[in-house]
């Protein structure tokens, strides 16, 4: 299997752990907090989502599926529209509020443009530098590893508020 290959394999199981999370929960999970300034299951989907859609676009040159697609006004949050969660407050995180359905299509929608992107790549084009800034340079292939673990690690965390909430 060649890195491109790898990087397709990655992403895809990340949609798989975001299905697992959201299913079959409601408003209360999905908003429920293991402590006062806690993520929520609904702000990581959504964070992970907003993450790889805006990183990935810039990488692909294209619109991010959060416009493109209608989704900032499906969502219709209370913060700037380019919003992707870092940086956010607690209040912040509470306010994101969506039915699993929304989030689960917003994900889906990020992967496929994800898919599309991978899929025009080659092993060589890991290798371009699409920030100087740092020392070494950051390539495609080391951004997209970066995405990658980033959405996973927050995949997880949701999958483990999850957990907790649905065995009080």
């Amino acid at each position: 299997m060649d890195g491109v290959g790898v990087l397709v394999d990655g992403f895809g199981r990340v949609g798989d752990l975001v299905h697992g999370v959201l299913d079959g929960l409601g408003e209360d999970e999905l908003t429920a907090r293991l402590g006062p300034e806690a993520n929520t299951i609904a702000w990581l989907v959504w964070h992970l989502a907003r993450v790889e859609d805006a990183q990935v676009a810039h990488l692909a040159g294209t619109d991010q599926v959060w416009h493109a697609q209608g989704f900032a006004d499906r969502f219709a949050l209370p913060f700037d529209r380019d919003a992707t969660g870092y940086g956010q407050s607690p209040g912040q995180v509470a306010q994101v509020r969506a039915e699993p359905a929304l989030l689960a299509a917003y994900a889906d929608a990020t992967r496929a443009a994800t898919d599309a992107y991978l899929a025009r790549l080659q092993d060589e084009d890991l290798a371009r530098v699409v920030d100087e800034r740092w020392d070494p340079p950051v390539t495609v292939g080391v951004r997209l590893v970066s995405v990658l673990g980033d959405v996973l690690e927050h995949a997880g965390q949701a999958a483990f508020v999850r957990g907790v909430v649905t065995s009080r």
